[in-house]
């Protein structure tokens, strides 16, 4: 904050309308910055990958979220007017967007996923993960007709996917669990937030080590599944996320095969687990081709999330606990 208070352009933050640059004079409404946003981002090469896909997206992000308001404000409050002091204000965010490749979601320290709003910095990545589909839709199908109670959200970030279902399913208990502190810090600031804290439990442990003799009728994670490779090549967006939450060997795979190889010991007899492996999915399905993993389809296609049944997991414990084993000693 006080980097901000010793930008010069913050000495407009008090000038009168007619001292303003002439970009911000020039601009008015909400719909004015978001255009403005749109074609400076457009124009910069941004990449898009956290939460938003597009530049318009983006710059609508930002600039409700500077304004404190909502996302799903009816059209017509776009054409109302911002104060000198909001103008500069949200320019200055876009500069920064432009100039330090921050993710919005840093910018403004929150973003939105399974339509609600969490916090959002440093210390976790920013949620953007298909799962929330999953939870709207409340894990139909995978979940239709079964009992549940207990749910674990594994390399839980910032919270959000634990924190969501419990949100959506009232009557479940959750706990959420990641190795990183700062990562909990931040999940347990986003559960008070989101008033569940009588229903969902912080945890840090590395994977499942500190959840012994604890039952779960579903296991959701979002591991790191990003290869060495890819993260070398990463736009400057990512750079700024913990790379703790990012990489997993050369593959991708080195948290996911550990995820495979112990979570039949915590799930119910009719449990199910989840796990996100993103681009990682084809060495995945190659390293282990016959373990029956059904990956899921969302409206936009195949993300690389896929979805097994503790029976399968026992089924294909000898080949899981092979490659989980090969992959330890090297």
């Amino acid at each position: 904050m006080n980097h901000q208070l010793r930008d010069p352009q913050s000495l407009y933050f008090t000038t009168p309308k007619s001292d303003l640059p002439p970009v911000t004079a020039e601009l008015a409404s909400i719909i004015d910055f978001i255009r403005y946003g749109a074609s400076r981002f457009s124009a910069a090469g941004l990449t898009f990958g956290h939460s938003h896909d597009n530049p318009i997206d983006e710059a609508t992000h930002l600039v409700l979220a500077s304004l404190h308001l909502p996302p799903d404000i009816p059209p017509a409050y776009g054409a109302g007017k911002l104060t000198a002091e909001e103008r500069v204000r949200v320019l200055n965010l876009i500069e920064r967007r432009i100039n330090e490749r921050l993710p919005v979601a840093y910018l403004v320290g929150e973003t939105w996923f399974a339509g609600m709003k969490f916090k959002s910095d440093r210390r976790a990545l920013v949620p953007r993960s298909p799962i929330a589909e999953l939870i709207e839709a409340g894990f139909t199908p995978w979940l239709d007709g079964r009992h549940l109670e207990r749910a674990l959200d594994l390399c839980t970030g910032s919270g959000c996917i634990g924190i969501a279902m419990a949100s959506y399913n009232p009557h479940w208990q959750v706990d959420i669990v990641d190795i990183s502190e700062d990562a909990l810090s931040l999940a347990r600031e986003n559960v008070a937030f989101q008033h569940v804290g009588d229903r969902v439990d912080v945890v840090r442990s590395d994977l499942f080590s500190a959840l012994k003799g604890r039952k779960y009728d579903l296991i959701v994670s979002n591991p790191p599944y990003v290869t060495e490779d890819e993260y070398a090549a990463l736009p400057g967006e990512y750079s700024h996320e913990p790379k703790l939450g990012l990489t997993s060997g050369e593959d991708g795979l080195d948290i996911c095969l550990r995820i495979l190889d112990e979570a039949a010991d915590l799930l119910t007899e009719e449990g199910l687990l989840i796990v996100e492996v993103g681009e990682s999915e084809h060495a995945l399905s190659a390293l282990l081709p016959d373990v029956p993993f059904v990956w899921i389809e969302f409206k936009v296609g195949p993300m690389g999330v896929f979805v097994l049944e503790r029976r399968e997991l026992i089924d294909h414990a000898d080949a899981i606990h092979a490659a989980a084993a090969a992959r330890r000693r090297g």
